[in-house]
Formats: C-alpha cells, structure tokens, sequence
C-alpha cells in the first residue's frame, strides 16, 4: 500500500477517535488565557416541587435529578446546578456545581445540609470530566444534555430546554 495512502488513513482515524470521544472534549478547545470565573452565589435550598429527573445513560440504583430553580448560566459560561442524588434506602446527597463547557471541566461549590445551608468545599478545584461512576452524573448532564461539544447553553432559559431532553446520540447531529 502506498504510504501516503497509510498516513493519510491513519491521520484520519486518529482525527476520528479523538472527535469521538467526549472525554477529550476539554483537550480540543484551548483555554481562553483572560477567562476569569465570576463569583458563585450559593442557590436556596432545593424543593421537591423543582427537581428535574435526568438520565445518566447508564444502570445505577439512585435518582438523580437537578434543581430547576438553581440552574444558570453565568457571564463566564460556567452552567451552575444544584444536583440532587437519591439512593434506594432513602438517603439524599445535594452539592452545588458547575460545568464548564468549553474546556470539559467541572467544580463542585458546595455540600448542602439537611437544613438547607451550604458548607464550601475544601478543595473547590476544576477537574476534568471523566466518565466513571462518580462523575457520571456530571458527564451526562454535560455531554447528553448542556454542552454542544466547547459551546454551553446562551442563558437560563436554553439551560432548562436543553435539560428538559436528553441528547440522541443515535441521530444526526445529537437530535433532540
């Protein structure tokens, strides 16, 4: 085979993959060296009445649902979210986070108490999303749900529509 041939072949799949594959979402975009984070206000308390169920595409025992009053998008494109975790027996985990479409990161704020204040996180860090148990719920709602490969929902109201339907990763174009 002509080694042309070859390399262009084997560019094209190693362009393939990576394009593919979510988990290299916050590898394709460089970072914007003059983004700065705007400040986070910790949200209410969640409400029964406003937690949105969603999909994590894959089998687990909890719920996991975010609240629809919590949810905005901030002047530095960061989507902030309460998440809500429920396991079978009844427990119940709240912490307030936030993605970051354009480089495939997410912040965890803040761990919610029982009485609805919030205790800051020690090591309030962005992390890359990665796609294991523990971040599934973070991988799902960026990658099937707020962010359109680097670009994040315009505002609030976009946030909510997109939530409101997991992505088709079957169709074209990530359908809804």
């Amino acid at each position: 085979m002509n080694s042309l041939l070859v390399q262009s072949v084997r560019a094209g799949l190693v362009t393939l993959v990576s394009f593919s594959t979510p988990a290299f979402a916050g590898l394709l975009v460089d970072a914007d060296p003059d983004w700065k984070e705007s400040a986070a206000e910790m949200p209410a308390a969640p409400q029964a009445s406003g937690l949105r169920a969603f999909d994590i595409g894959s089998t687990s025992p909890n719920a996991f649902f975010v609240d629809e009053q919590s949810v905005s998008v901030g002047e530095d494109g960061v989507v902030r979210y309460t998440l809500v975790v429920r396991t079978p027996g009844g427990a119940e985990n709240v912490t307030f986070e936030g993605i970051r479409c354009a480089t495939g990161e997410r912040r965890i704020y803040a761990s919610g108490r029982k009485d609805g204040s919030w205790v800051p996180m020690k090591n309030s860090a962005w992390q890359p999303i990665s796609v294991n148990n523990y971040n599934r719920p973070r991988a799902a709602l960026a990658y099937d749900y707020f962010c359109d490969g680097p670009a994040g929902p315009r505002d609030r109201k976009h946030a909510l529509r997109l939530l409101e339907q997991r992505r088709d990763l079957t169709r074209p174009f990530g359908g809804r």
